[in-house]
């Protein structure tokens, strides 16, 4: 059996809670981390109906895209739905885990889904993040050195853009004088030692800090390791906000957009002035993602896709680009693939099911 803290780690090692946003409430929300997996119901949304779900179906986890708690709560008086759920949840031993702005900010997450569905290619993240990135450099001997690679490459260093296995590598000369209480690898005891090693770079994102080190120094011959951390100031192409992808073909707008209302299953969509070019380039950002707009237009995209928009910032769009609004539910909704996509590939003793509720809160008339 799977307990739940084995499922829900997995998908926090998929979408680090390191890269939600400050706001965000991601992670664990109620139940026990040790408990047995008996289901799980994938939801965007979690309310009363979803629980019941859960409890019909004896599925004691929940995972959302959406925080069932969002901000504090001060109370439990059962006079509204959060508050309701959170009891029902608790009462009948269900768990409920909550991914939700840390999957929008992975090069694989929300963001690259709504590309994918759209049929784009080349695919990168529109705003990455910055101060993210931190490089490793570690000297160690020639004879050890393919060995000590990959290691901190496993521990999740090296990446770059769409390329891994990434370093530096510089032979060179250590020296070093191993004193009465030292035990050294090679070299003598209170002699001065010479040692022709490799220096070794490479970057990681700084969540992955702590397994890095970790690994490196079990690997590492030397009793000491001489190693250094430095802060790069770099932007991480893997992590950040948005989707920026291509056509091979472009696509006049009206075909466009009527693609768009297909593939999201959305019975309108709100959008600026079409501008009368042909669509090859397109971001978007699941949920809200007004604050992207300088960005898309930046980006040199024809379209930007995403929801929430207020009325005055559709006249922001201007001729630069087609600002369009799905809505907030339909652009997330292929969340729950992704999140589906994940467990099928490591778990097999227990059912993983998409909730048939309802949740969408908007009506359309």
């Amino acid at each position: 059996m799977s307990t739940v803290g084995e499922v829900t780690g997995c998908i926090n090692d998929f979408a680090p809670v390191i890269y939600q946003e400050s706001y965000d409430n991601s992670g664990l929300q109620t139940g026990n981390l040790s408990d047995e997996v008996t289901g799980v119901i994938l939801a965007v949304d979690i309310t009363e109906e979803v629980i019941d779900e859960a409890i019909r179906l004896k599925a004691n986890l929940i995972i959302s895209h959406h925080p069932l708690i969002f901000t504090g709560l001060k109370n439990f008086n059962l006079n509204n739905y959060i508050s309701r759920s959170i009891v029902k949840a608790i009462k009948n031993d269900i768990s409920v885990f909550c991914c939700h702005t840390n999957v929008d900010n992975i090069s694989m997450g929300v963001n690259y889904k709504i590309t994918e569905k759209l049929g784009l290619q080349n695919i990168r993240i529109l705003k990455p993040v910055s101060g993210d990135l931190l490089k490793l450099v570690v000297f160690v001997p020639e004879a050890y050195a393919e060995r000590l690679r990959k290691v901190i490459f496993e521990a999740g260093a090296g990446h770059i853009g769409n390329y891994d296995c990434c370093s530096f590598n510089t032979p060179g000369n250590g020296t070093f004088r191993a004193t009465e209480q030292a035990n050294p690898f090679v070299g003598e005891k209170n002699s001065l030692h010479t040692e022709p090693e490799i220096r070794i770079e490479t970057i990681f994102p700084r969540y992955c800090e702590k397994n890095i080190i970790s690994a490196m120094i079990k690997a590492h011959p030397y009793e000491e390791v001489a190693y250094d951390i430095y802060q790069v100031s770099n932007k991480n192409p893997n992590f950040g906000a948005g989707a920026l992808g291509f056509y091979n073909e472009p696509l006049d707008e009206k075909s466009f957009l009527t693609l768009l209302k297909e593939t999201f299953k959305v019975p309108m969509i709100r959008h600026s002035n079409l501008t009368g070019r042909q669509v090859s380039s397109v971001a978007v950002c699941g949920g809200s993602g007004s604050f992207l707009l300088n960005d898309a237009i930046n980006a040199g995209a024809g379209v930007f896709v995403t929801s929430d928009i207020k009325y005055h910032q559709f006249f922001d769009a201007g001729e630069k680009i087609i600002l369009t609004d799905i809505g907030h539910f339909e652009s997330e909704q292929f969340t729950l693939e992704i999140f589906y996509e994940l467990l099928m590939k490591k778990f097999s003793n227990f059912a993983i099911c998409f909730t048939k509720v309802k949740t969408n809160p908007i009506n359309y008339f």
